[in-house]
C-alpha cells in the first residue's frame, strides 16, 4: 500500500539533504521516480546546504500533478521538496497519486514562516499525510 509521508522542520534541519538521499537510494535500487520542487532558490533542481544537488521537475507551472504522474508512468515514487509552497490543490493531488495510482510520495517542507505561521502547503500536508516526521536540529 502506497504512503504519503511528510517530513517537516526548520531551515537547516536537513530536509533537502534527506530528499536527495531518498531519491538517490530508491533510484539506485532500480525504482522509477520523479524529484519535484517548487519555487526553489536554485530553479529546477534540489540543492542541499551540503552542496549536493540533483535536477528536478519545477512544478510551479504544472496545473495537475496527477496528470504529470500519469505522463511518467510507470512510477514507483515521488520525492517532493519545498512542499510548503505547494497549493492546497497540489497537496490534495499528492494524496490522489498515493491512493489512486499506488505511488509512494515522500514530501519535505518548512513548518512555519518567519512569523511562526504555518504555510498553506504545510497545513494541508499535516492534515492529510499518512505519516508525519518532524526533523529536528539541535540548537545551542
Amino acid at each position: 500500500m502506497a504512503t504519503l509521508r511528510f517530513s517537516f522542520g526548520t531551515m537547516g534541519s536537513g530536509k533537502s539533504t534527506l530528499a536527495l538521499q531518498i531519491h538517490h537510494n530508491l533510484s539506485s535500487r532500480g525504482l522509477r521516480g520523479l524529484l519535484l520542487t517548487k519555487l526553489d532558490r536554485d530553479g529546477a533542481q534540489v540543492t542541499s546546504r551540503l552542496g549536493v544537488s540533483s535536477p528536478a521537475v519545477d512544478i510551479s507551472a504544472t496545473p495537475n500533478l496527477v496528470a504529470l504522474a500519469r505522463q511518467h508512468m510507470p512510477l514507483d515514487f515521488l520525492v517532493c521538496d519545498e512542499v510548503q509552497f505547494y497549493s492546497v490543490e497540489q497537496c490534495d493531488e499528492l494524496a490522489i497519486i498515493v491512493d489512486d495510482l499506488g505511488i509512494d510520495v515522500y514530501s519535505f517542507g518548512l513548518i512555519t514562516d518567519f512569523r511562526g505561521l504555518l504555510f498553506d502547503g504545510t497545513r494541508r500536508m499535516l492534515e492529510i499525510a499518512d505519516q508525519r516526521v518532524e526533523m529536528q536540529v539541535e540548537a545551542r
